[in-house]
C-alpha cells in the first residue's frame, strides 16, 4: 500500500529546501549553462513507487484496431516537476523573452498555484500515478497529484472548437500518426506555472505532445511548447513514465488541511547566481 504525503504544502516545502540549497540560476539565450535543479518529490518518484514499477521489457499491448494500448497507471517523470530545462536535450536552454526571465526570478514557492491546490496544468506534473483509459474516440488521464483532475483528449476526427474559453488544461485533439499518439492542446488560461521553479507562460500556448510505449513498461514522450508571448522560439522537453502494478490512483485532495502555504520561505530561484 502506497502513503501519501500530507498535501501539497509537502511538495511545496520539498521544494523550497531544494531550490534555497541549489545555485542554479534561471536562464535565457546566452547566459551560461547552468547545473539542474533537482525536481519536487525529492528528484525522483515517490519511493513507494519505485516498487511498483513492472519489470517486464516485452512489447507493448495493442487495442483491439491494432494502435498500441497507452492504457494503465503511470509514475510521475521527476524533470516535469521541478524545473522544466533538465526536460530538454543536453546544453540545451529555455528560450525565455526578458520579462519571462524576471517573472521567474521574481516568483516565491508560496505563490505558487499547484501550493494552493490548484491544477497542474500540463506540461506540469506531480510526485504522484497518473492513469490513462485509451478507446477508440477518447483517451483519458486521471490525475491523482494535488487535486482529483482530468483531462480528456478527443480522438474522434474532431477539430478544436472556436472561441475556446480559456482553461488549466486547454481543449486537446489527438491523432494517430504511425505508433504515436500526437495530441494538439490550445486555449490555455496563463494561471498556472510550468514547474516549481516559477517559469510562465501565457494564453498564446499551443502545445504538441508525441506519445509512445516503447514497450509494456514503459510510455515515452516529447511535448514542444510554443508560446511566442514568453519564449523567443519553441522547445521541446523529453519524458518517460514507468508502468506501476499492484496499486490504483488513491483519492487525495491537497486542500484538506492544507494550512501551511502562507509559512513557506524561499523564492522560485536562489536569490544569488
Amino acid at each position: 500500500m502506497r502513503t501519501h504525503l500530507a498535501c501539497s504544502i509537502v511538495t511545496a516545502l520539498s521544494l523550497a529546501a531544494v531550490l534555497t540549497l541549489s545555485a542554479t540560476p534561471i536562464f535565457a539565450q546566452g547566459q551560461p549553462e547552468p547545473a539542474g535543479v533537482n525536481p519536487a518529490g525529492g528528484g525522483v518518484p515517490m519511493r513507494s513507487l519505485e516498487r511498483l514499477k513492472v519489470k517486464s521489457a516485452g512489447p507493448a499491448p495493442r487495442t483491439a484496431d491494432g494502435k498500441p494500448d497507452l492504457s494503465g497507471l503511470w509514475g510521475p517523470e521527476p524533470n516535469f516537476m521541478g524545473d522544466i530545462s533538465n526536460a530538454l536535450k543536453p546544453g540545451e536552454k529555455l528560450p525565455l523573452q526578458p520579462w519571462a526571465v524576471k517573472v521567474s526570478r521574481e516568483r516565491l514557492s508560496k505563490d505558487d498555484p499547484e501550493a494552493s491546490c490548484l491544477p497542474a496544468g500540463i506540461p506540469r506534473q506531480t510526485p504522484f500515478p497518473f492513469k490513462i483509459i485509451e478507446t477508440p474516440k477518447l483517451i483519458v488521464f486521471l490525475i491523482e497529484g494535488n487535486m482529483h483532475t482530468y483531462r480528456q483528449i478527443f480522438v474522434d476526427g474532431s477539430s478544436h472548437p472556436k472561441d475556446l474559453d480559456p482553461t488549466w488544461f486547454g481543449d486537446s485533439r489527438g491523432t494517430w500518426q504511425g505508433d504515436t499518439l500526437v495530441v494538439d492542446t490550445i486555449g490555455f488560461n496563463d494561471k498556472f506555472w510550468f514547474d516549481g521553479i516559477g517559469h510562465p507562460h501565457t494564453e498564446k500556448l499551443h502545445i504538441v505532445e508525441r506519445y509512445r510505449r516503447p514497450d509494456v513498461g514503459h510510455l515515452a514522450y516529447e511535448v514542444t511548447i510554443d508560446d511566442p508571448g514568453a519564449y523567443t522560439r519553441p522547445f521541446t522537453m523529453y519524458g518517460q513514465s514507468p508502468l506501476l502494478q499492484n496499486t490504483e490512483i488513491m483519492e487525495y485532495f491537497c486542500s484538506e488541511n492544507n494550512q501551511d502555504v502562507a509559512h513557506v520561505l524561499g523564492k522560485g530561484r536562489p536569490a544569488k547566481e
